[in-house]
């Protein structure tokens, strides 16, 4: 069975790799859909991000989707053929912080495709793949393509649950990639009542105009454009800083009234916060780590209509062609998710040249 491998920095290959059969608990699934992530682009073009580098072979890939294909002992809810979305977290369940109900924090993580341990915890971009029948949420009236984004919208949900009530309330969304645009997506779910989004993108703007944002702002060309909500002492009650850089997250600062709340998902490196800014409006600032019990809630808001996430998929590549998905994935004037389709895999794969 073939794979997605990163070797180092610009050495992507497609490599083989022998599957077990499921054991108990356990179910083999045949993957149809995988999307490309931010970190997988940091693994493909950098062979890592900060103190994290890639010291060995590692198989990429966390948001993907595909049908059971076998079903071993003691598995029960699942059925060969049905098409299912694959939580990509692994926690322990016994460390300390699982034991207190913080499996997003685990010790022992085993989550696709990261570099952080040695050796590294292999991922997903695989033809088939064993996974614990537990990772698996039917995802039934839904195609590939819209399974394999409940990794990243549960990422999105996850933010929502940090920034607590959001009825009525008035909100920020900096940054406006797949994380972002799910962000909006679910704030709006969740009763916000006006949404406000940045990015130095234009195009990307588009999306965020979409997804529902009810205000678009392109910060490249106006980096005032925020000013008309710093009146008085600022008046947005939440910001989701989805960007990952500290001008994004100082220039909303002077827009969010008292008592407002930060929550932060962007990880690119770590960034000076305006501290004297924050505290004199008592301003809270929560952090926002991948998710758990959130995967399933994604499904189900997917399955149900309530959250759609078909625009986001603006284009998908055959395994084979995995060099190319990556430079286009690599490009935001071009893309907003790039997913790889498996089962295609043809023995010449294009030259990974970008």
């Amino acid at each position: 069975m073939k794979a997605l491998f990163a070797h180092a920095a610009r050495d992507l290959r497609i490599g083989e790799h022998d599957p077990r059969s499921p054991g108990p608990g356990e179910v083999s699934v045949t993957l149809a859909r995988g999307g490309i992530c931010g970190s997988d682009l940091h693994y493909c073009l950098h062979g890592g991000f900060g103190s994290v580098r890639l010291r060995e072979p590692m198989i990429l890939g966390h948001e993907v989707a595909g049908h059971v294909s076998a079903i071993g002992p003691g598995v029960t809810g699942l059925n060969p053929g049905e098409l299912v979305a694959i939580s990509p977290s692994r926690p322990c369940g016994a460390c300390a912080e699982c034991l207190r109900g913080l499996p997003n924090h685990c010790l022992d993580m085993r989550f696709y495709g990261s570099a952080m341990p040695f050796p590294h915890i292999q991922g997903a971009f695989r033809e088939e793949l064993v996974v614990s029948a537990n990772q698996c949420v039917s995802a039934q009236w839904l195609d590939p393509a819209q399974a394999a984004m409940a990794e990243p919208l549960a990422v999105a949900l996850h933010a929502v649950r940090q920034a607590g009530q959001l009825l009525g309330r008035r909100v920020l969304v900096t940054g406006c990639g797949p994380i972002g645009i799910l962000t909006i997506l679910a704030a709006r779910r969740a009763g916000a009542g006006e949404i406000v989004a940045t990015d130095i993108a234009p195009n990307v703007l588009k999306f965020a105009h979409i997804a529902g944002a009810d205000v678009t702002l392109d910060t490249a060309s106006n980096p005032d454009a925020l000013a008309p909500y710093t009146d008085d002492k600022g008046c947005l009650d939440v910001l989701f800083e989805c960007s990952g850089a500290e001008a994004a997250l100082r220039a909303a600062i002077p827009a969010l009234r008292p008592k407002a709340r930060i929550v932060q998902l962007g990880l690119s490196g770590d960034m000076s916060v305006p501290m004297m800014q924050i505290t004199a409006k008592e301003i809270s600032l929560a952090g926002s780590f991948r998710f758990h019990e959130e995967f399933a809630v994604a499904v189900s808001l997917m399955r149900k209509g309530l959250i759609v996430v078909d625009q986001l998929v603006t284009h998908s590549f055959p395994l084979a062609h995995f060099a190319r998905a990556f430079e286009v994935a690599s490009d935001r004037s071009r893309a907003m998710k790039v997913q790889l389709e498996f089962g295609q895999c043809s023995p010449t794969p294009l030259p990974f040249a970008f």
